[in-house]
């Protein structure tokens, strides 16, 4: 019990030898599939706002979300919602794996330095985070590129498709297994440094706010309530998803763009950024910053809950 106490406090991850590993990988896949499903919405309307034309008339939040009600209901905010859950669940699993891996390799690696805490978490917390969102990227991107597809079909002038299949074999057909991986750099360039600046601000953020209550990592001071935890862990998700939709939005709005675009057209990057410098000048590349915001704090948040509540619930008895 020291031990979860200790690491609640300065959240340090779990070490794998005190998880029950079976038990962590379901249950955890049963958490981020709920949440999946609560959340998914937001990533549809975050997508229409990107890759919307100059001449669209849906060009808010709430304008897209009532296009998509008056056309296809409920449904509609769930187009491509098949493919992103099939796909999440070897990704989270690969992704999940690595971070665990990693976070304490690179704790043990800036430890010789003697920074202080909430840089040392900062720095382990971004590497580990980079270094998971590289090795879920293979299994992620080409899962990207169909639900995009879906959510974006039929609007502002894109295709239509009868599903993922339908996607999966058109893009083949197109332009072969490269065609799944169209933005993988770009993927890699955006979702890598998002997950490293998640962390590390997660991180960082944490051991700010625990010694602002006056809180240590002395295993003999009085543990805090869980309802402190959670708000304390909730609070570093919203900052953390903050920093990281600030920084990466552009990237993620050029990526969306290359993913989405028809086979006859298949732009370039520059001629992705001189469209929308055309179309909105240089906040263009902001498109869908809210939403996105919203997405990566609500998700961000919701996701470090469910993954501190899962390491303590899978820690093995003694």
């Amino acid at each position: 019990m020291e031990i979860l106490v200790c690491v609640i406090l300065i959240g340090i991850v779990v070490s794998s030898e005190i998880l029950d590993k079976t038990k962590f990988y379901v249950v955890g896949a049963g958490i981020f599939t709920g949440v999946t499903v609560a959340l998914y919405p937001v990533s549809v309307v975050k997508t229409r706002l990107q890759v919307a034309s100059k001449d669209t008339a849906e060009r808010s939040a709430f304008s897209v979300i009532r296009g998509i009600l008056k056309t296809d209901g409920i449904p509609g905010l769930y187009r491509g919602f098949g493919t992103v859950i099939t796909g999440a669940i070897p990704a989270r699993v690969i992704f999940l794996t690595a971070l665990e891996t990693t976070k304490v390799a690179a704790f043990s690696m800036v430890e010789p330095f003697k920074f202080s805490e909430p840089t040392q978490a900062a720095i382990a917390n971004g590497i580990a985070g980079m270094t998971a969102s590289l090795f879920a990227q293979a299994v992620f991107v080409p899962i990207d590129v169909i639900s995009q597809k879906l959510m974006v079909q039929g609007y502002s002038g894109h295709a239509k498709y009868n599903g993922g299949l339908d996607v999966a074999r058109k893009v083949l057909k197109s332009d072969g297994i490269r065609g799944l991986y169209r933005g993988f750099g770009l993927s890699v360039m955006t979702y890598s440094p998002s997950s490293a600046v998640w962390w590390a601000s997660y991180g960082s953020s944490q051991r700010v706010i625990w010694r602002f209550l006056g809180q240590g990592t002395d295993l003999k001071e009085v543990a805090p309530s869980l309802s402190t935890i959670v708000a304390v862990q909730a609070a570093g998700g919203i900052i953390a998803g903050a920093t990281a939709s600030c920084i990466t939005t552009p990237l993620d709005t050029i990526k969306t763009r290359l993913q989405v675009m028809g086979h006859e057209k298949r732009p370039s990057t520059r001629q992705v950024v001189k469209n929308l410098i055309a179309d909105d000048g240089w906040k263009g590349f902001y498109r869908g910053l809210g939403p996105r915001f919203f997405s990566m704090s609500a998700w961000g948040t919701s996701m470090i809950l469910a993954y501190e509540y899962l390491k303590r619930l899978c820690v093995k008895d003694d």
